[in-house]
């Protein structure tokens, strides 16, 4: 049975040859961004518009503004690496509102009590350790890692 095919392919088919493929291919621009520049300039700098081949950004900062003005070629290259065709030729620069990526939030992994089996296993586990300071980090972990396990 064939696998239904994905919408951009679709969209990519149908508009092939019209002015609107361009558009398609240029809007791929906001999709690559943060993986292509990387995290800590995502942060910072986001596309606001595309024109006939110039890239304008968005940045939050006047250091961020200044630090980017060196890096255009780098932005240039790694955009349009992404995006698997040359279609960034310029970047411009403009101070404005940058939208903050999602915080990642971390979550600690669930711990559980260990019962007096696995106490007495882990503390027999480390008993091959002849430093006693060595032996007790070994049942540590030993332990650490029973309590993380389901």
């Amino acid at each position: 049975m064939k696998r239904p095919a994905p919408v951009t392919d679709l969209l990519t088919a149908l508009l092939r040859g019209t002015p609107a493929e361009l558009r398609l291919k240029e809007g791929r621009i906001w999709e690559v961004w943060d993986e292509a520049v990387g995290d800590k300039i995502a942060a910072h700098a986001q596309p606001a518009t595309f024109r006939e081949g110039t890239l304008t950004l968005h940045v939050d900062s006047p250091p961020w503004l200044q630090q980017l003005t060196y890096l255009k070629k780098e932005l240039i290259t790694k955009v349009n690496e992404a995006l698997d065709q040359e279609l960034v030729k310029e970047i411009q620069l403009k101070s404005g509102k940058v939208r903050k990526p999602a915080a990642t939030v971390i979550k600690k992994p669930a711990r559980r009590e260990l019962s007096a089996e696995e106490q007495a296993w882990a503390k027999e586990q480390a008993e091959s350790a002849a430093d006693p300071e060595l032996r007790a980090i070994f049942e540590s972990l030993i332990r650490r890692d029973r309590e993380h396990r389901g």
